[in-house]
């Protein structure tokens, strides 16, 4: 299990409705991308990091090391606003407005990944694919969905072990040995996924599968007062934005 599943899994929030964590969490995201990006994102930053780490519970190790990875498409985002193609200063120079831009991009981006971040820590896919069929999605995308979900669980596990019976058997040690060993790496996970494909049908064809996985969802009650408590922020969020905004400026 990754890690931001297994946190999701052990969360503080894990028993709320995922309609309120989403309302939470996708909220602050369109609130980091509508919102002006100073002082609105940083505003939704602080917001989402306050959120995590307070009454979510997530660790700030964790939250970092899942953080990074968007973060860094972020930055790399970017980048290419800092520079123009062609110009009076050459066929690539710097844009006149490129750090502007680009520490705009930045501040919304980061933001709004903090957001998608609070629902994913908070809420497992377990949780909200099963309801989504009662959202009016057809249940055969659920089905695949939810099958496709757990299955990559098996697989990520069979790679690790593979992974690890290559280096104990010095399978890692040079170059051309690496390069080896990723190639029977990806033909063993590619003659294994279809295994575990073909275990799964004959298993669903046995317990009489009729095209619609049934799945035990616990019964949660939505909370009025937190989502009461949802609006308030957010509404607090951009009235803080536009007032400071203008203190300013």
């Amino acid at each position: 299990m990754l890690p931001i599943d297994a946190a999701a899994h052990s969360s503080r929030w894990r028993r709320r409705h995922p309609c309120e964590k989403a309302a939470l969490g996708f909220g602050l995201t369109v609130l980091a991308v509508c919102l002006p990006p100073w002082p609105g994102a940083v505003l939704v930053a602080a917001a989402a990091l306050v959120v995590l780490l307070g009454p979510a519970g997530v660790a700030a190790r964790q939250l970092w090391r899942a953080w990074r990875v968007p973060l860094g498409f972020c930055v790399t985002g970017a980048v290419p606003l800092l520079f123009q193609v062609g110009g009076a200063g050459g066929f690539v120079s710097l844009a006149p407005d490129g750090p502007l831009h680009a520490g705009q991009l930045l501040l919304r981006t980061s933001a709004a990944s903090l957001g998608v971040l609070l629902f994913a820590f908070t809420t497992p896919v377990s949780d909200v694919l099963p309801r989504l069929a009662r959202a009016g999605v057809p249940a055969p995308v659920v089905d695949v969905a939810l099958v496709m979900y757990r299955i990559a669980f098996l697989l990520l596990d069979a790679v690790r072990r593979v992974r690890q019976a290559q280096a104990a058997r010095l399978g890692l040690t040079s170059r051309a040995a690496a390069w080896r060993s990723l190639a029977g790496l990806g033909a063993t996970a590619f003659v294994r996924a279809f295994d575990r494909a073909a275990r799964l049908q004959t298993g669903l064809a046995g317990r009489g599968y009729d095209g619609t996985l049934r799945v035990l969802v616990p019964r949660t009650a939505v909370s009025g007062r937190f989502l009461a408590a949802t609006g308030a922020l957010l509404a607090g969020l951009v009235a803080l934005t536009f007032v400071l905004k203008r203190f300013l400026s």
